[in-house]
């Protein structure tokens, strides 16, 4: 049985790929500072599977880890999610990105690599991209971030890849296109309030939790609306899990898309919605969030090749994922 850390394991992502995990025989190690992440789905996988194969952790990645690691010898493998990731809060205070993603994921590297841990798949982002010269995107695409959190991502790979050269850490880096769904059995989702997600904030609308704005402006595309390429998470983490495992038999350190390869606007899934839910949604415009683009798919045949991973969740599947989890848990988890 392998042990894996998990860096913000309370989050959306983080519980998602704990749940996952356990499910796969993993022994984990849950570390968040629970600002953002909770408690409760963490604790409910603990009644699960047992305090034997899940142990959580409160600390701040910037801080001394120095107990965790006392505590957790012997531990095969880092899946590192923590981070603030809200890009238009980083347009507002991008001390904050630059502290909580890269800072803090400096300390947190150094200190597992001088543990002798030297496998690590870190969560990063399409937003190291910037405006697209083409789509879909492959790895080769040059980065220009566009706004402080993809910049804070960006430094922080730069930082790992300066440690698999220096001290022989192998890592996987994915960069992440557009988060979206919850688990097939709707037992986690996303939490925050309100999500940074689109689809999340169009289903919460579409159910009457609380109110639907679009915050996107006009943009040159088809309807007005940005296009994005919207990947479920549960997918997501199945990607995570076959590049963990392609760490462990030996494979190279590479960077990697994940996405489905088709992009939608923000109007097209806000009718998706609808039609899942059969309610209309009344769209308010919002402030319009600052450092967005138009235009955002991925190329995953890179993903395909290295990791043998292909998406399996429709749109549809997707949206449906979150009106089961929204319908069971309207106000999501509890602090």
């Amino acid at each position: 049985m392998k042990k894996v850390l998990i860096t913000g394991a309370g989050g959306y992502i983080g519980s998602v790929a704990t749940h996952l995990l356990l499910s796969k025989g993993y022994e984990i190690a849950a570390v968040d500072n629970f600002t953002t992440g909770f408690r409760q789905p963490l604790e409910l996988l603990q009644d699960k599977h047992g305090a034997g194969k899940l142990r959580i952790y409160e600390a701040d990645l910037a801080s001394d880890l120095s107990p965790i690691f006392e505590k957790e010898p012997e531990i095969d493998a880092v899946l590192h999610y923590a981070a603030s990731c809200s890009v238009n809060e980083s347009m507002q205070d991008p001390g904050k990105y630059f502290s909580n993603n890269t800072c803090a994921t400096h300390n947190f590297i150094q200190q597992f690599v001088d543990r002798d841990i030297k496998h690590m798949v870190f969560s990063s982002t399409c937003a190291v991209y910037g405006e697209a010269d083409y789509v879909p995107i492959d790895e080769k695409h040059p980065t220009r971030p566009a706004n402080p959190y993809g910049e804070s991502k960006l430094m922080s790979e730069k930082v790992i890849r300066w440690y698999g050269e220096l001290k022989g850490l192998n890592y996987v880096i994915l960069r992440y296109f557009n988060v979206c769904g919850a688990t097939d059995d709707a037992l986690i989702g996303d939490s925050k309030k309100p999500s940074v997600h689109l689809m999340q904030n169009a289903v919460r609308g579409a159910l009457g939790i609380e109110p639907f704005y679009l915050t996107c402006g006009k943009f040159d595309t088809p309807d007005g609306t940005p296009i994005r390429d919207y990947v479920n998470v549960v997918d997501l983490n199945e990607a995570h899990l076959l590049a963990l495992e392609y760490l462990m038999k030996g494979g190279s350190s590479e960077i990697i898309n994940l996405g489905t390869g088709t992009g939608n606007s923000v109007m097209e899934i806000v009718k998706q919605v609808e039609e899942i839910t059969g309610n209309s949604i009344k769209v308010d415009s919002g402030e319009t969030r600052a450092g967005e683009y138009a235009k955002m798919i991925a190329s995953t045949e890179k993903a395909e090749r290295v990791l043998g991973w292909k998406p399996e969740h429709t749109l549809k599947d997707s949206v449906q994922s979150l009106v089961d989890w929204y319908t069971k848990r309207p106000h999501g988890w509890e602090k």
